[in-house]
Formats: C-alpha cells, structure tokens, sequence
C-alpha cells in the first residue's frame, strides 16, 4: 500500500526535510554570491576541486565524478569556466579525447575571493539557526548517515 504521510516513515520525512533545507541553504548561498559579483556555487565547487589538484592539474572525467555532473553538464560549466580565464585546459597525452585541468592565478584570486561569502552565507543559513551542541549533534547523526 502506498501512503504520502509521512509522518509514519521517518526516514522519508527526514529526507524531504534535508532536501528542504539543503535547497533553502543553496538558494541563499546562491544569492549571496550573484549579489557579491560573484560566479555560481558550481562554479566554486569545479574551482577547488582543480586548485586542490595542484600544478598537474585534474583530468575531467575525475572532476566530473567528484562534482556529480552529467558529463555534457559538465562540459558546459568548464566551457564557461574556462571562457572567463579562471582555468586552463590541455589535452591529456594519455587519452587525446581527454583535457587536463588547470586553475589560472584568475581563477584562485576567484575562488578566494568566493569563499567568504560562501561561508557566511553557509553560517546564514545553517549555522546561526542552531545552538553550538545542536549543530555538533547534527554533524554527528549527518556523519553516520554517511558511513
């Protein structure tokens, strides 16, 4: 028998609650940002992965299995990544299909200046909404929901 309440599943009510709020914390951040001048979370997101890589850069397939994208969505965000000079792409010399990733100076002074913004939009959204032992709790239970 299928049923909508899901006050009798608390697993799907913590699911809706977490997409909820996950949702809420993501359009926050989001604005945040364009308000700052600043590129979209994505943008963020592709940028510490290829920063995190160093000088030898990061294969694209690898970035796109760390970010979760379809790879033609992918494709696009790097497309435009690339378009505003903050990372460079060369083919690989394994693979003549695939590109090594590279962040540019521009794209760290970008990713930089991200950050602070991103954070005190994270603590916005999330972090003043709940007490110090609250929010160590749901760190605590999110972890195990992880493991």
């Amino acid at each position: 028998m299928h049923s909508d309440d899901t006050r009798s599943r608390p697993g799907q009510a913590i699911w809706i609650r977490l997409a909820r709020a996950s949702e809420r914390a993501r359009d926050r951040i989001e604005r945040d940002l364009a308000d700052a001048g600043l590129p979209c979370l994505q943008w963020y997101d592709a940028l510490l992965e290829i920063e995190r890589a160093g000088p030898d850069g990061l294969r694209q397939n690898t970035l796109q299995q760390r970010l979760l994208l379809p790879q033609y969505g992918l494709s696009r965000l790097l497309q435009r990544i690339a378009a505003a000079g903050l990372i460079s792409r060369t083919p690989c010399p394994e693979d003549g299909r695939g590109q090594i990733l590279t962040i540019t100076a521009k794209g760290r002074r970008t990713r930089s200046a991200m950050w602070p913004v991103y954070a005190a939009a994270m603590e916005a959204a999330i972090g003043a909404k709940l007490h110090p032992r609250e929010a160590a709790r749901l760190a605590e239970l999110l972890d195990r929901l992880l493991g």
